[in-house]
């Protein structure tokens, strides 16, 4: 969301009234929420805090956050001891594991859903781990629309199929412990969801990627500092400067956003050493990214290292475009880049990387045709 979204601007200019209207119904809620996080180790998040009613429950070390401002304003009456901050939902003001728990109530329905996934991760490198998570949103199949009956009209909402919300949830790096299945008081389905912040990566993944980067599973390491094949003898990323497909190093948020190269694992467990993954992992985690791949609709997938793609789809396989994609999408898959695969050299992982970029392209580009002859 940024400042000139619809939805901001019907918040900015109707906040009192939007307050008038609606009652706090979730308080019940919060306080339980309240108890699952241990305040000495950071204070909590109000996401979408509206004029901060649920932050009054969340105790004296709340932030409330929203991007309208003329609903901070009224959280001075309902939570006065509460930090305000306006700010995004996909881009959180927050160091690195510095929030001890994040309640978010129907604040992310207003969010593309394909927008979710990197906010999502954001949230996850501000919470630190073991954070509990309470998300609460709307069950359909809506994405970023006006409903026809809304009474403060012009508001854009997301609605999630259960799956594919629970899918979003785990690439994000969060363990789901509960899903609570409600029904609003407009017969609406809704999802109350109880999850905790993983160690591990979470996705940084959304729509146009060229290419989606899928390693095995994170380290413990690049899990701990929150970057992907972090470890200064991995490959990966001088790799990638050399290929041209980035511009920064280190950076997997900078990758999607100014290259359109997504991120993800295989399998969310972090390890110490990839070989400590079994076969049933492996396989589990390809449903949950052909899943992501038949969603977000990459160029292409680029799988690193051989041993994933080997248990999951094709033991013989080889280095190289596969015979069998992700649904439309082509894959290739390439050499481990961890400095343990020292027989293969840097520049021939930068070729394998530029070899899956020009696969992406060309696929894009034919999908582009048959779009524009169809």
């Amino acid at each position: 969301m940024t400042p000139d979204d619809p939805t901001i601007e019907v918040y900015e200019a109707r906040a009192a009234e939007w307050k008038s209207r609606r009652r706090p119904v979730h308080a019940d809620d919060a306080a339980a929420f309240r108890r699952r996080v241990d305040p000495t180790t950071g204070p909590v998040v109000d996401l979408g805090c509206g004029p901060g009613w649920y932050s009054s429950v969340l105790g004296d070390g709340v932030v409330a956050l929203d991007a309208a401002r003329a609903m901070l304003d009224l959280v001075a009456d309902e939570a006065p001891h509460a930090w305000r901050v306006q700010a995004d939902l996909a881009a959180l003001p927050f160091g690195f594991g510095s929030l001890a728990g994040a309640w978010a109530s129907r604040s992310y329905v207003h969010l593309a859903r394909s927008s979710v996934p990197l906010a999502l991760a954001d949230l996850h490198r501000s919470l630190r781990v073991g954070a509990p998570l309470h998300v609460h949103v709307f069950g359909g199949d809506l994405e970023h629309g006006t409903l026809p009956d809304d009474d403060f009209a012009g508001r854009r909402f997301s609605s999630w199929p259960r799956e594919q919300l629970l899918d979003v949830l785990a690439g994000a790096g969060f363990d789901v412990e509960a899903v609570d299945d409600r029904i609003g008081g407009a017969g609406d389905e809704q999802f109350v969801i109880a999850a905790t912040r993983a160690r591990t990566l979470p996705d940084t993944v959304g729509p146009g990627m060229r290419v989606l980067v899928c390693g095995l599973n994170p380290s413990v390491y690049s899990a701990d500092i929150g970057i992907g094949f972090g470890r200064g003898g991995n490959r990966y990323w001088a790799a990638a400067l050399a290929a041209g497909l980035v511009t920064r190093d280190r950076d997997p948020r900078r990758a999607l956003l100014d290259h359109g190269i997504g991120m993800t694992d295989l399998v969310k467990r972090a390890t110490p050493r990839a070989d400590a993954l079994t076969t049933a992992e492996y396989r589990a985690g390809l449903e949950r990214v052909t899943r992501l791949v038949d969603w977000l609709q990459p160029g292409a997938v680029c799988f690193v290292g051989l041993a994933g793609w080997r248990a999951a789809v094709d033991r013989k396989a080889v280095a190289g475009v596969q015979p069998d994609g992700l649904g439309s999408t082509p894959v290739y898959v390439m050499p481990s880049t961890s400095g343990l695969n020292a027989r293969t050299p840097p520049s021939e992982l930068a070729d394998h990387l530029r070899a899956a970029a020009a696969l992406a392209d060309d696929h894009l580009l034919r999908r582009g045709g048959a779009a524009a002859g169809g």
